[in-house]
């Protein structure tokens, strides 16, 4: 038995004490109605708090005495937290190591979703913050790291009404890293301050407001590198303003507003980066309305990243701002400045998936989906080479990704809707209603090879599936 296996042998040893009751034990505690028996000794040797309690004359008493107490048959009532974090906090003192997470598929109180694995849902984060607070309440710093590091994985997923609540915990406690994590996924929300108010003290939304500006100032500083002379600053402040203006416009799906602030003080969407900002922070609705302004270059590569909409719709692995971005001619094949397309990008997370077993910093990615944006892409690559081969045979012009009156632009066109159609059928409804709809995604019936030659004779952009576009009622 090497070191490490003794370790592991004495952790279960302890935890048996714990687990047997009444074996041994010199103290009760009273929890919710629960009793909870343990040993004073390991609780004094691994809590500061318990020590000082332990050895205290007065029973109301935490402060070090020279008398300890002899009282054993004495329950000692615990009201400062409830029956499951004291298990867990003895738990964690008796063995060292415990699970903060809830049980997967257990019911939990504010969880209504059924076999939800509480990994960062609002029960979890709430058992946490709780596991945090007695951590801090009994002295015991090693459970407080140990919670702080599982609040800061929880966030990254959680929602935005449970990240305030972390950052507010994380305030009170005193715990930087982790005030610094939520802090910064409020910023990035959009919320705008009236909605903040509601949750967070004028203080702290303050901070984050100024978060904002010192964020939006570096990206503008990255994207456009060069210097400003000192009467050049109050341009900058103005243009920054604009920004902000429009950048609470799309969280408020006012894209009205934006429209009026282009026609009006001739805001350029483009050097805002507004589409980028839209496929980051705001629904798939606001995206395509801003598309259909005409005004936004939606290849549109930002700074020395060269990062299209496109690139960052791949990066999420979102198939809804996938779907909307291909239908407004986004470039599959456009390569940012590292020299990467979109489809490169969903080519990797795909592979890192398949050969890894999950995928670095989207662990929540759900496969069907990056499949789904993967045939998107794919299918829209497909398209294009198709008719940068028919350019070529005709001496015509490529007519993708920019829109053109031609028979054969409408046909490539109807093509790319009715694929993105058949595939966010699939994977809303599955794969048996898309099979109802009469959509066959990989192109064309397999039992006639001889009708597909001719049909891709007569029209190389021919349809993939047999499907009638009138079958489908989704508007992208």
């Amino acid at each position: 038995m090497n070191l490490e296996d003794s370790f592991k042998s004495l952790s279960l040893d302890y935890l048996n004490l714990l687990i047997n009751g009444q074996a041994f034990s010199d103290v009760t505690f009273s929890v919710e109605g629960h009793l909870v028996h343990a040993h004073r000794c390991i609780l004094a040797a691994r809590s500061l708090f318990f020590r000082k309690f332990f050895c205290s004359s007065d029973p109301s008493s935490t402060s070090p005495s020279s008398s300890p107490r002899t009282c054993n048959s004495q329950v000692i009532p615990v009201n400062s937290v409830g029956y499951e974090v004291f298990l867990l906090l003895l738990q964690f003192l008796y063995s060292g190591q415990v699970s903060i997470v809830p049980q997967k598929q257990e019911r939990r109180p504010n969880c209504r979703e059924r076999g939800c694995w509480h990994t960062h849902c609002t029960s979890a984060v709430d058992l946490a913050l709780e596991m945090l607070a007695a951590a801090r309440s009994f002295g015991v710093e090693q459970l407080a790291l140990l919670t702080q590091k599982q609040l800061a994985t929880m966030v990254e997923k959680a929602s935005i009404e449970d990240v305030m609540k972390v950052l507010m915990a994380s305030r009170k406690q005193e715990m930087h890293q982790l005030w610094t994590t939520c802090s910064h996924l409020v910023a990035k929300s959009g919320l705008p301050p009236e909605v903040l108010a509601k949750h967070l003290p004028i203080s702290v939304i303050n901070k984050i407001e100024q978060l904002r500006l010192t964020s939006s100032l570096a990206r503008r500083s990255l994207m456009h590198p060069h210097h400003h002379h000192p009467h050049d600053l109050g341009l900058v402040d103005l243009a920054d303003q604009k920004i902000r203006r429009m950048r609470r416009a799309l969280d408020s799906s006012d894209v009205e507003l934006v429209k009026l602030m282009v026609m009006g003080e001739g805001l350029n969407l483009d050097q805002a980066l507004a589409l980028h900002y839209a496929v980051e922070n705001c629904s798939r609705e606001v995206v395509k309305a801003l598309l259909e302004l005409g005004v936004t270059d939606v290849n549109y590569q930002a700074g020395q990243a060269g990062k299209t909409p496109l690139h960052l719709a791949a990066e999420m692995v979102s198939p809804d701002m996938v779907a909307v971005l291909l239908d407004h001619h986004a470039d599959p094949i456009i390569r940012s400045g590292e020299g990467v397309t979109p489809l490169d990008v969903l080519r990797s997370l795909t592979s890192d998936f398949l050969f890894k077993g999950a995928i670095p910093g989207l662990a929540h990615i759900e496969p069907n989906k990056l499949r789904l944006c993967l045939e998107l892409v794919q299918s829209a690559a497909l398209v294009l080479s198709r008719e940068e081969a028919a350019a070529a045979e005709n001496e015509d012009p490529p007519i993708y990704p920019h829109a053109m009156t031609s028979d054969s632009s409408i046909t490539s066109s109807n093509m790319v809707n009715r694929s993105l159609d058949s595939r966010l059928v699939y994977l809303n409804l599955g794969a048996a209603a898309a099979t109802q709809l009469g959509c066959k995604m990989d192109g064309g019936s397999r039992d006639n090879n001889n009708s597909n030659r001719h049909r891709e004779a007569t029209n190389p952009h021919g349809s993939q599936g047999d499907c009638d576009p009138s079958m489908f009622s989704h508007e992208f």
